[in-house]
């Protein structure tokens, strides 16, 4: 496979019917881009910023999404008065997942299939079952 280097400029690229497969991105701003089907199998992101960042259609089985949120104190895009901007989930299979060691303040869950959903081990169907029948 040829390697082609691009460094140290301010350049648009066009790329079609390709494979850039084994490609790294080092200290890259790649804002705004536009991907159509394509394959991301065993990508990996790191300290990125993706704010807005807008996924569609996307197969997501096996991913695995650790230390999101805002650069935390030491880090030195750190800001210690900056809230993190919310998230959205909508029309997601996210059967069978787990939520681990998460901030979930203020969140809200509606509309959803909760059939086994589990809260520290406790049913949430129940939860509600008991909420119900004190009102």
């Amino acid at each position: 496979m040829e390697r082609f280097e691009i460094s140290n400029t301010n350049k648009s690229l066009e790329v079609n019917n390709a494979s850039i497969a084994d490609s790294r991105f080092v200290n890259v701003c790649a804002e705004r881009l536009y991907m159509e089907n394509i394959t991301l199998a065993g990508t990996k992101i790191t300290d990125a910023n993706l704010s807005d960042l807008e996924i569609d259609g996307a197969q997501l089985g096996g991913a695995f999404i650790h230390n999101i949120g805002l650069p935390p104190e030491g880090h030195p895009h750190y800001e210690p008065d900056k809230k993190q901007r919310p998230l959205r989930f909508e029309n997601c299979m996210l059967n069978d997942s787990t939520i681990v060691n998460c901030n979930l303040t203020n969140v809200e869950i509606s509309d959803c299939n909760i059939t086994g959903l589990k809260i520290n081990g406790i049913l949430v169907e129940d939860l509600l079952r008991e909420y119900a029948k004190l009102k």
